[in-house]
C-alpha cells in the first residue's frame, strides 16, 4: 500500500526557493569571474579542484563526473577542452583497458592554483551581496552557520 506523503511545511518549500536562488546568484559571479579571468568555465574549474586534490591526480571519468555533478558524456567533452588547453589528458587504466582516466597536468595544477583566490573572493563576495538580499539571505545565514 502506498500512502501518500504531504509536503513538510511551506517553510520547507520557501527555504528550498531561496537556497536554489543563492545557488543561481553565486554560479553566475563565480561562472563570469573565472571565464573572464581565467579563460575557464566553472565546471572546467570544478574538474581541475577534483583532479588537484585526487591522490594521484587522476580520477575515472565517470567518478569525475559523479564528484563535478555532469553526465558521462559532458564530462568527456569537458576533459576534452581541458586536454587542448594542456591543463588534463586522457589515460588508459592498465588493469581495464576499457576504463579512462583524467589526468591533471603541472600546467593544469598551476591554472587551478592560480585560479583559486580569485574563486575564493568572488565566492565570499557573492554571499556577502546575497545576504543583503530579502529573498537570499536565510539561505546565506543558514549556510555560514548562523541559523
Amino acid at each position: 500500500m502506498t500512502t501518500k506523503q504531504q509536503p513538510r511545511t511551506a517553510s520547507d518549500q520557501a527555504m528550498w526557493d531561496s537556497v536554489l536562488g543563492l545557488h543561481t546568484f553565486v554560479e553566475r559571479q563565480l561562472a563570469h569571474a573565472l571565464q573572464r579571468r581565467f579563460g575557464v568555465g566553472l565546471s572546467e574549474y570544478r574538474a581541475l579542484e577534483v583532479l588537484t586534490r585526487a591522490e594521484k591526480g587522476e580520477h575515472r571519468m565517470q567518478e569525475l563526473a559523479d564528484r563535478i555533478g555532469l553526465g558521462q558524456s559532458s564530462v568527456t567533452r569537458l576533459v576534452g577542452r581541458l586536454e587542448n588547453a594542456g591543463y588534463a589528458y586522457k589515460d588508459t587504466c592498465d588493469d581495464d583497458k576499457r576504463g579512462v582516466y583524467a589526468v591533471i597536468t603541472d600546467a593544469g595544477r598551476k591554472h587551478y592554483q592560480d585560479a583559486w583566490s580569485t574563486y575564493a573572493d568572488v565566492l565570499g563576495s557573492a554571499l556577502d551581496a546575497a545576504s543583503d538580499d530579502d529573498q537570499l539571505a536565510r539561505a546565506v545565514q543558514a549556510l555560514r552557520g548562523g541559523a
